[in-house]
């Protein structure tokens, strides 16, 4: 809908693909929807959801068996973001590096899209 012909919305590294296609084995979903809602003390969430059917109006992202679609309403935040899963001592988990941030919060959690009007 709002990507660039011929290019993915986002990518995943090769740690994310592991992930991804782990998940949708284990629970048998078709993919993981992202998505972003208000939310958080920088004023955006980022969501993800198991799916069990694809909305035709999702954009589609497939890499090595991993399927991720994205909400409608948050490709124009989303565009040119590579999605990773790091594992450290404390946590695991995806983590988004988001061109079209321009803040986050110090927990990481939240985040504020580059024009964005402050909440």
């Amino acid at each position: 809908m709002f990507g660039i012909p011929g290019k993915a919305a986002v990518t995943l590294t090769p740690s994310a693909t592991r992930q991804i296609t782990k998940l949708m084995a284990r629970d048998g979903s078709q993919g993981l929807r992202i998505g972003v809602k208000k939310g958080g003390c920088a004023g955006m969430e980022y969501t993800m959801d198991y799916v069990s059917a694809v909305n035709p109006l999702d954009e589609v992202v497939e890499q090595d068996g991993a399927r991720v679609l994205i909400a409608p309403m948050a490709q124009m935040f989303l565009i040119g973001t590579e999605i990773d899963y790091e594992v450290d001592l404390l946590e695991a988990g995806f983590k988004f590096r988001n061109p079209n941030v321009a803040e986050a919060c110090g927990c990481g959690e939240s985040i504020k899209f580059k024009d964005q009007p402050s909440a």
